[in-house]
């Protein structure tokens, strides 16, 4: 008889793994023994030397779908264990090198739908189902190994029928942590109602047009019925949310096909147990109110997470928006008291549960582009995953300002932490750290280097400024690119095309349109988009007007061509005369008015010059319009001039704005022109990029920054950069936006670690 010890290292724990070892050791024919030891999972087999062998080669190829095995140790042990194999209660264990991974949340699976629905099943019309391969795991885990004593459902005793169930190995709830049943589980509630009445009560409410605050995995969401325009835009006025699109959970896949077009590749992501909401192009003729997404023809659907939304889709049997449970920019509620008092003028009525929230995770949100998933926001059902980083220090990125996500990196792994939001607003900051120190506990990483944007002004910055640990500075747009490269896992030199809103550069100056070369430890910049002033400086974000008329100013002053007066006039005639008076003030003295080579405002520039954006109610939201009204139309590129300027291939914009308004002057359809703006910019992209490799740029291009979820953007500038034989990469788990800068920081800094051993 031979014994081995083994271990196994991974995300193990909460996913049905120590169930599938058992399985798979008796179905050998071994003895022995597993628990979670501290974040993985220990045992000892003896038996057979093949059919040890068999075990190590199943259990690391074979594992259950919510689990991902790095590795498999095998090493000699000499106490025989005895008769039979059994599941240990679990050990915090020793101190580890390997971080602890921590499993995200699952939404419910085929089986326990089955059990849902079926009348003769204990569990029929129970909320909160769930067994080993599916349900809450990173919202509830309060500690680490995973043991429903180290969770919010601790607080809820196993009832007999429960209890059996969480010991029988051949049960699908063998060791499910969060199972319970409707005698011993959490339990819904509406004001005085209870269960079943209380899901009634709220489903009336949202039937006549009310808005129901719903507690659901990861945070508080508010609820409407989609189909009535009157509905969602109560909800808009109460949310002071004016224009940005609200995500949609239907019934099935088939109600989703009926509202937007559904393709194989969509399919797959929309029925994944992630269950993300993915950004679709909107039928024609669909029943959904106008105001769920205004003036943009896609929208964001998703299937529903758990039993609760199952039933609640049963009960009002209509579409629902299902958003954020805040005020607009703050984090989502996750406390029921919080909840209460935040969101008590927003909702008519709380559908609420007993079961605590330990973190916060809004909804995960992605976009198929060419048949090319690209990450939005990575949150529920993504975050807290492991991602593969070649780092051996332990290390934190801290993010930007925006869209903001922390991330944790050492033993080779790298956790992107859940979307924040806004570091601005303070109660954002506060879930920051919150977030922070609660991540850092559970994967066991204490880092002794930060890896922080260059600009001063961050709170993310300041934060990392302010911790007593080595801190390295990163650029942000070589973050945006080396995300994608560690990503892809490219290891030498590559080309950079980081193209987004605002990034601090090391010059000093505003970038956002850049063209580097670069590998993880450095870069080196060859090439920009032209500057423009910035009339008001960051208040330029919401007034794409502004951005058109300072834009306008100054090739009216310095370009070449110069737009004729009457052309200009034209423009300013629509805006108020106090405003054109004072931005022509700002650009013409240089008083709060930053130049910046930015593509995101050159969006802003573009949108507003056609009427399609004066102000934008979120960020963003001039180019998401401008991507609108392009949709597929076919058109002539607008002129574009790629010149050197001081060493650096430039773009110079002014002939292309110039272009577009006399093009607009004779009276060129707005879609025509949109659609032009977009190739244009794909051109100049391809010029800049034909320069830097004609003098030795690297041939593997990586695409980085916000412009990129931009799926027309993305689909020309691609196809013309794979039609000069180059390698085109994007990020896909890791957001192109803000959203993923934490983890190029965290890659470029481990690259800098890694230069100097």
């Amino acid at each position: 008889m031979s014994v081995r010890r083994f271990l196994v290292l991974g995300t193990v724990q909460g996913v049905g793994f120590r169930p599938f070892v058992y399985r798979t050791a008796v179905g050998l024919g071994l003895d022995g023994w597993v628990a979670n030891v501290d974040g993985h999972v220990e045992g000892e087999v003896a038996g057979d030397l093949r059919a040890i062998d068999e075990f190590a080669a199943r259990i690391r190829t074979g594992a259950p779908p919510l689990a991902q095995v790095r590795q498999v140790g095998l090493s000699t042990a000499y106490a025989v264990p005895r008769k039979g194999f059994h599941v240990r209660r679990s050990s915090p264990g020793h101190a580890r090198a390997a971080p602890r991974d921590v499993p995200p949340d699952a939404a419910v699976c085929d089986a326990c739908l089955r059990e849902l629905y079926d009348p003769s099943d204990r569990r029929h019309r129970y909320p909160f189902i769930n067994c080993t391969d599916c349900g809450p795991r990173a919202t509830i885990i309060e500690g680490l190994p995973y043991d429903r004593e180290r969770t919010t459902m601790r607080r809820f005793p196993l009832c007999p029928a429960c209890a059996s169930e969480y010991v029988d190995p051949g049960n699908r709830r063998f060791h499910a942590e969060p199972v319970a049943c409707p005698d011993c589980g959490p339990r819904l509630a509406w004001a005085g109602l209870r269960g079943e009445d209380a899901l009634r009560a709220a489903a009336k409410t949202i039937a006549d047009g009310g808005i129901v605050a719903v507690k659901g995995l990861g945070g508080y969401q508010l609820v409407c019925d989609a189909d009535n325009d009157d509905a969602v835009s109560g909800l808009r006025l109460r949310k002071h949310r004016p224009a940005k699109p609200f995500a949609v959970m239907v019934r099935d896949i088939e109600t989703a096909a009926h509202l937007a077009r559904v393709g194989g590749t969509e399919r797959a992501v929309l029925t994944s147990p992630v269950r993300p909401v993915t950004l679709l192009a909107a039928r024609r003729r669909h029943s959904l109110a106008p105001q769920v997404a205004p003036g943009v023809p896609r929208i964001g659907l998703f299937l529903p997470t758990t039993g609760l939304h199952h039933l609640l889709l049963d009960e009002t049997a209509r579409p629902l928006v299902v958003t954020s449970g805040n005020p607009s920019d703050e984090p989502i509620a996750i406390a029921d008291d919080r909840a209460q008092r935040d969101l008590a003028r927003v909702a008519d009525g709380f559908l609420t549960h007993d079961r605590p929230i330990r973190a916060r995770y809004d909804d995960s949100v992605v976009r198929i582009t060419d048949r090319t998933r690209i990450t939005v926001r990575r949150a529920r059902g993504l975050a807290p995953a492991p991602l593969p980083l070649a780092v051996t220090v332990p290390m934190a990125g801290v993010g930007a300002q925006l869209k903001h996500a922390f991330t944790l990196a050492g033993g080779g792994r790298a956790y992107l932490g859940a979307h924040t939001g806004d570091l601005s607003d303070v109660a954002t900051y506060d879930a920051f750290r919150r977030s922070y120190d609660d991540l850092r506990r559970l994967t066991g990483i204490e880092p002794e280097i930060l890896a922080h944007d260059l600009h001063p002004g961050y709170l993310s910055t300041r934060w990392a400024l302010d911790r007593p640990l080595r801190r390295i500075a990163v650029q942000h747009h070589h973050a945006h690119v080396a995300a994608v490269a560690a990503e892809h896992g490219v290891r030498g030199p590559f080309l950079g095309i980081a193209y987004d809103g605002l990034g601090l550069g090391d010059d000093g100056t505003l970038w956002g349109g850049e063209i580097l070369v670069a590998d993880l430890s450095g870069y080196r910049r060859v090439g920009r988009f032209a500057t423009a002033p910035l009339p008001g400086g960051d208040a330029a974000v919401r007034h794409p007007s502004r951005t058109a008329l300072g834009h306008l100013l100054d090739a009216e002053a310095l370009g070449t061509p110069r737009p004729s007066p009457g052309l200009v006039g034209r423009f300013t005639d629509l805006l108020d005369p106090a405003e054109v008076s004072a931005v022509r003030a700002m650009v013409r003295r240089r008083v709060n008015c930053p130049r910046a080579s930015s593509a995101g405002r050159l969006f802003d520039t573009a949108a507003a010059l056609l009427g399609l954006a004066d102000t934008a109610g979120y960020e963003g939201e001039a180019a998401v319009r401008l991507e609108a009204a392009a949709g597929t139309t076919h058109s002539v590129p607008l002129v574009h001039r790629v010149v050197r300027v001081g060493g650096l291939w430039v773009y110079d914009s002014t002939p292309t704005v110039t272009d577009l308004l006399e093009r607009r002057a004779r009276g060129e359809p707005v879609p025509d022109l949109a659609a032009a703006f977009h190739l244009t910019l794909a051109h100049a992209t391809s010029d800049l990029v034909a320069r830097a490799v004609e003098e030795g740029a690297p041939r593997t291009v990586c695409l980085g920054g916000g412009c990129f979820v931009n799926g027309r953007l993305l689909v020309e500038v691609r196809r013309r950069l794979r039609a000069q034989g180059l390698r085109v990469l994007v990020g896909g788990e890791v957001p192109v936006g803000d959203g993923g800068i934490s983890y190029g920081q965290a890659a470029v800094a481990a690259a800098r670690v890694a230069k100097e051993r």
